[in-house]
């Protein structure tokens, strides 16, 4: 046989399906997302209420504009830090680049490079 797929070699190029599995971990991310957003759109919406309450002259309404506008920042950012955890799981995102230890003297280069010659390029000749 000749051609592209003849030969002693030649075979499939695609690798085998992963299974696909159901996996409650994503689905508990997903809904505390969810929750998360809609938390912060009802606190959103309480303190625009409570601004214009306020502005009305009620003072304890400021207070509870304060209180709401802490409670959607806090209800954004964990909404967005499982965000983050959901596309680490799904594999869209890797993790950290290690860290580099204290001892080790911190450069620029990579480890694969070699290290600079003292003095420069003109020193190295």
């Amino acid at each position: 046989m000749t051609g592209a797929t003849g030969g002693k070699r030649a075979g499939s190029r695609r690798g085998p399906r992963r299974k696909r599995t159901f996996r409650p971990v994503l689905l508990l991310l997903a809904l505390g997302i969810t929750a998360c957003v809609v938390a912060w759109g009802y606190l959103v919406y309480a303190a625009i209420d409570f601004g214009s309450t306020a502005r009305g002259g009620d003072r304890r309404a400021w207070w509870f504009l304060a209180i709401a506008s802490v409670g959607a920042v806090a209800c954004l950012f964990f909404g967005l830090m499982l965000v983050a955890r959901l596309s680490r799981r799904l594999g869209i995102t890797g993790p950290p680049a290690p860290r580099r230890s204290s001892d080790s003297p911190a450069t620029d280069s990579s480890d694969d490079e070699p290290p600079r010659p003292i003095g420069g390029r003109r020193a190295a000749r």
